[in-house]
């Protein structure tokens, strides 16, 4: 049904993303495929890695540890964009063009006032990609 899943990840908050990257993981082993693990950088230092090229190493590391974790395979995919908070959505969309995922499963918070005002990245994934996206609410 599916032939590769895109789970896009923040690597500063990996605690809170513990049921998508669980549904990832179970739909990846469920359809022998493959998860890619996105993340998105800016090309200055920062608190996981101080170039893009350290900031992919260490997604790879979670990305192998994911998969260590649950048995199945995986990839990691870095993205660098000038300003992250800006540009994320559109990166991941771009992201997913580039890696061909047909599945995305992405995490979302518990809706609140400020979701009225600021929309949460995987409403507007699953507004504007062309492929299935699941949206998986975290424990709030």
């Amino acid at each position: 049904m599916f032939t590769k899943i895109m789970a896009p990840v923040d690597l500063s908050h990996v605690d809170r993303l513990g049921r998508a990257l669980g549904v990832a993981a179970d739909l990846a082993c469920h359809y022998d495929i493959a998860v890619v693990y996105v993340a998105v950088t800016a090309p200055t230092p920062g608190p996981h890695g101080h170039t893009p090229e350290e900031f992919a190493q260490t997604l790879a590391a979670f990305a192998a540890d994911q998969a260590a974790q649950h048995g199945h395979r995986a990839e990691a995919h870095a993205m660098v964009t000038p300003d992250p908070a800006i540009d994320l959505d559109g990166t991941l969309l771009e992201a997913r063009h580039q890696i061909g995922a047909d599945l995305v499963v992405v995490a979302s918070h518990v809706p609140g006032a400020t979701g009225y005002l600021f929309p949460s990245h995987g409403g507007k994934l699953a507004s504007h990609s062309k492929v299935s996206v699941m949206v998986v609410r975290e424990e709030g």
